[in-house]
């Protein structure tokens, strides 16, 4: 009885796990510093070179407020600066959902390479940005339409749920 009752309780324990990582990105956003540095001029040429090849971009708070959303301008509304639909990945290197969920996104940047900006944001580096969101567990991805609410999912996404929440982007920017 007690081999079952363990034996369930590891498999419960590994099923949580390999959907979203909590405790350990709240501890971790709390305890990072939340000091970020301006991207320099090369850097932002590189991310838009990055872009048109369909690559993810790693982009920082600086970045985030000159082409994503002004929050220090706009702190009570989310008024998107972008040219296209965009999605934020907030991850952490040491969640394993994150990794799981990285290759996705990757696929997906390659796929709508110049229809959508598939951006990263580590959330020990960029406590601030994961407060701001609302970040509790990761991964946390934003699908952020042209127009409309931005639509926030938790957790490794399969590819059609991906897909999905794509097209719903899609839908209220029409």
């Amino acid at each position: 009885m007690k081999k079952v009752i363990l034996s369930l309780a590891l498999i419960s324990a590994g099923l949580f796990s390999s959907y979203a990582c909590t405790a350990k990105a709240s501890s971790n956003a709390a305890s990072a510093s939340t000091e970020t540095t301006a991207a320099a001029p090369s850097e932002e040429a590189a991310a838009d070179d990055k872009a048109a090849e369909g690559a993810i971009k790693h982009i920082d708070a600086d970045f985030l407020r000159k082409n994503i959303w002004d929050y220090k301008e706009e702190p009570s509304k989310f008024v998107f600066k972008g040219s296209r639909p965009a999605i934020l990945d907030f991850y952490a290197d040491w969640c394993g959902p994150c990794r799981k969920l990285s290759p996705k996104l990757e696929a997906i940047a390659k796929k709508y390479a110049g229809k959508i900006d598939v951006y990263k944001i580590d959330v020990d580096k960029e406590a601030g940005l994961a407060n701001i969101f609302g970040v509790k567990s990761i991964p946390m991805c934003l699908f952020i339409p042209m127009q409309g609410t931005p639509i926030q999912t938790v957790g490794d996404l399969t590819p059609d749920q991906i897909e999905e929440t794509i097209k719903q982007i899609y839908s209220d920017a029409k």
